[in-house]
């Protein structure tokens, strides 16, 4: 069976902006693609699963999300890593367009990103991570029965500060996507 990482974009890969709006805008923290090389080169499944709320706001649309990961798949690629695939959800609890404010399975912390990543690919989840700055990043990997690492990035201090400092049983801290990375590969 495969492992695989899942990761989430804003605040973890990138900078976070609030939403993200503007193509140069997007600013990677620092050994965010090694990272992602080192986690190839060890067999790993890399995916990026990331709520984008901001197309149900009205802020953006599909295309663009689209054109921003092409963008950095490209430099992920040039810097000799992979992604295997980019998932996100464009629901938003509060959404202006009508058919984007419904209920869904998509939305962290639910799983069907992760399920649609998983399709075909025979991924042992046990043996998978979830990597994020956010407590809904954290919920998903429980909800899936994956390890999760929340990274003081992004919202990661803020809303570690907001669970008490506590985590899930196994649930692993790291100051940023390498350290995070770091882990998964001495594990």
């Amino acid at each position: 069976m495969n492992r695989a990482v899942f990761l989430d974009r804003d605040g973890t890969m990138i900078h976070e902006t609030g939403y993200l709006s503007r193509l140069e805008d997007v600013k990677w923290y620092p050994g965010t693609k090694d990272a992602i090389r080192l986690l190839k080169r060890a067999g790993y499944l890399v995916f990026v699963v990331t709520n984008q709320g901001g197309i149900g706001l009205g802020y953006f649309d599909a295309a663009f999300v689209d054109a921003v990961h092409a963008s950095m798949e490209a430099e992920i690629v040039e810097s000799g890593g992979a992604i295997d695939g980019w998932f996100f959800c464009p629901h938003y609890p509060n959404a202006v367009i009508e058919s984007l404010r419904t209920p869904c399975a998509c939305r962290k912390p639910g799983r069907a990103m992760i399920d649609a990543a998983c399709r075909g690919r025979n991924i042992d989840l046990a043996q998978s991570w979830v990597i994020g700055d956010r407590d809904v990043d954290i919920q998903m990997a429980q909800a899936v029965g994956a390890r999760g690492i929340l990274v003081k990035t992004g919202h990661g201090e803020r809303d570690y500060a907001k669970m008490g400092r506590t985590l899930p049983e196994g649930t692993l801290v790291a100051a940023d996507l390498s350290e995070a990375v770091a882990e998964v590969l001495i594990r």
